[in-house]
C-alpha cells in the first residue's frame, strides 16, 4: 500500500505565504509504481480540483489560478507545495494523491489520497 501524510496548513493573511508537505511512504514495490503525484484541495461546496501535478520525469501542470503563484516540487520522499501571494478563494483542505501508472504489475486501481491539510487565507 501507499501512505500518504499532509502537513503545514494553517490560517494566514492575503498575500502570505506556506509550504505543504506530504510524506509518501508504503511498499517498497508499490512506491516505484507511481508515476505522479499531485496536489488537489476541495472548498466547503465545491469539487475537489487539480492544484498541481507532477510526472517522475518532471513534467508539471498547474490549475489555472494557481499558475505563477503556486510550485510543486518532490524529493524521494516528499512532495511540496509552495503557496505564495495566497488569496482568500485559496482557502480549503488540500490533499496529496498518489497517481500509479496502469502499466505496473502492482497497479491497483484504488486512488491514493491523504486525510488533508486545511489552509485558511483571510482578507
Amino acid at each position: 500500500q501507499v501512505q500518504l501524510a499532509e502537513s503545514g496548513g494553517g490560517s494566514v493573511e492575503a498575500g502570505e505565504s506556506l509550504r505543504l508537505s506530504c510524506a509518501v511512504s508504503g511498499n517498497i514495490y508499490m512506491l516505484n509504481s507511481i508515476m505522479a503525484m499531485a496536489w488537489y484541495r476541495q472548498a466547503p461546496g465545491k469539487e475537489r480540483e487539480l492544484v498541481a501535478r507532477m510526472t517522475n520525469d518532471g513534467k508539471t501542470t498547474y490549475g489555472d489560478s494557481v499558475v505563477g503563484r503556486f510550485t510543486i516540487s518532490r524529493d524521494n520522499a516528499n512532495v511540496y507545495l509552495q503557496m505564495n501571494s495566497l488569496k482568500p478563494e485559496d482557502t480549503a483542505v488540500y490533499y496529496c494523491k498518489a497517481d500509479q501508472n496502469p502499466g505496473s504489475n502492482y497497479y491497483t486501481g484504488y486512488p491514493y489520497w491523504g486525510q488533508g491539510t486545511q489552509v485558511t487565507v483571510s482578507s
